[in-house]
């Protein structure tokens, strides 16, 4: 029997469930980013910035065998001013597991600069890493949000990250080396505006020939956003039906120029949170819905692409904005890459009724259609919130996992990283 159906099992014959562990006692990642949670040899991988400790970017290898933790620091910022600037959940690294059994790290300050930080593990050994180097995309950049995926069938790694040339938009950078230099690219989705709206992307990739995108218009508090998709191959960015635009290197003109997935408007104003491709390729994605302007209600909602056209539903209560401020930000919903009927999502209300809850909460969802789905509480009673779950692409290792405490703004948060961890 698969570790998270034991869940449902153990849920139905009234049996204590797999215990939650503490992996990280300081860390907390934003949504806005792919996961950053990879395993290598028997090791979960994720990173973090930890708030008690000031911003320091941390790689956090969690052995599966033995349930102990080990820290590499891969940048402590010293200054006053910089541990400032990198006190930011934006800030966390993502990792790529190369092809030479190396991990390359990559982590950039949240449109501070124009730096990006980079470093790659030893063969193996997550305990050693190289020196911190620097890669800038040009002068005038502010960057931010790195996102890694190699294809195989190019020989090349791409970072899809924000803001080049101060553009605030999603842009791209090339690696022929594994990511030992790095090569500028331009901008993926412009938005013909004089207002510097920027689009929010999820991404996901064969690792071979293809990378698939889904985003917005820009920032909910500017656009009653819509979800688009479209998908990179061999050099030419596509619309879902394989309807090519134009080249990557020309990027789109307008983010209407992708598939429309999900159509916004002043009451129903969408957010990406995750996408990833099933079996055949097909892509799969979730995102949260505002329907009141003042964050006091949000929904989650699933899409697929099957039969040439998405298939969207709304599936839960998502609860109340994450806190004052940022009213469209939601605990936020994951997809399971290794299991897309199977969702998991945060949420202070109940995912059916939306009766409101004390704290937030992590259910998993499961469903055969998309359309109707059950819920199992995986926290419940909780005297602290429980936000942001993401799940590592792994095979055989089935892991959920997310950051319970307290967050007062992105700056300004204390969690633990805690999680399910299967055999």
């Amino acid at each position: 029997m698969r570790w998270f159906a034991l869940l449902f099992a153990t849920s139905l014959l009234g049996a204590a469930p797999p215990a939650i562990r503490v992996l990280h006692d300081d860390g907390g990642w934003c949504w806005f980013e792919d996961e950053r949670a990879i395993v290598v040899d028997g090791k979960l991988l994720f990173g973090v910035v930890a708030g008690g400790r000031k911003g320091n970017v941390e790689a956090v290898s969690y052995d599966l065998k033995t349930h102990q933790s080990s820290v590499f620091v891969l940048h402590k910022p010293e200054s006053p001013e910089e541990q400032r600037r990198w006190m930011d959940d934006h800030n966390s690294p993502a990792f790529l597991l190369r092809p030479d059994g190396r991990v390359l790290a990559m982590y950039a300050k949240h449109g501070v600069d124009e730096k990006i930080y980079y470093r790659v593990s030893e063969p193996k050994d997550l305990a050693r890493w190289s020196e911190e180097r620097i890669f800038v995309p040009s002068p005038s950049s502010k960057v931010t949000y790195t996102n890694l995926h190699y294809l195989s069938a190019e020989k090349r790694v791409y970072d899809f990250f924000r803001g080049i040339h101060n553009s605030y938009k999603p842009s791209y950078a090339t690696s022929e080396d594994l990511g030992e230099t790095w090569k500028a690219g331009n901008v993926v989705v412009d938005v013909p505006t004089q207002v510097r709206h920027r689009p929010y992307v999820k991404y996901a990739s064969n690792g071979k020939d293809t990378v698939h995108l889904a985003y917005t218009d820009g920032h909910p508090r500017d656009f009653d956003n819509s979800i688009y998709h479209i998908y990179y191959r061999q050099g030419v960015l596509y619309r879902s039906d394989g309807t090519a635009i134009r080249a990557l290197k020309e990027g789109l003109r307008s983010p209407q120029e992708g598939t429309l997935v999900y159509k916004g408007g002043a009451n129903n104003v969408a957010w990406i949170s995750d996408l990833h491709l099933d079996a055949k390729g097909n892509p799969v994605l979730v995102f949260s819905e505002q329907r009141a302007q003042d964050g006091s209600d949000h929904r989650y909602h699933y899409a697929k692409w099957e039969g040439g056209r998405w298939v969207e539903h709304e599936i839960a209560y998502a609860g109340s904005r994450l806190y004052r401020g940022e009213d469209d930000y939601t605990g936020n919903i994951a997809l399971d890459p290794n299991d897309l009927s199977r969702v998991y999502i945060s949420t202070n209300a109940d995912p059916v009724s939306g009766k409101p809850m004390a704290h937030y909460e992590i259910f998993s969802g499961v469903s055969k259609d998309g359309a109707k789905w059950t819920w199992m509480p995986l926290t419940k009673d909780s005297t602290q919130d429980n936000i942001r779950p993401i799940i590592p692409i792994s095979r055989g290792v089935p892991a959920v996992l997310w950051l319970r405490g307290k967050m007062i703004a992105y700056t300004n948060y204390r969690f633990e990283v805690v999680g399910l961890i299967g055999k």
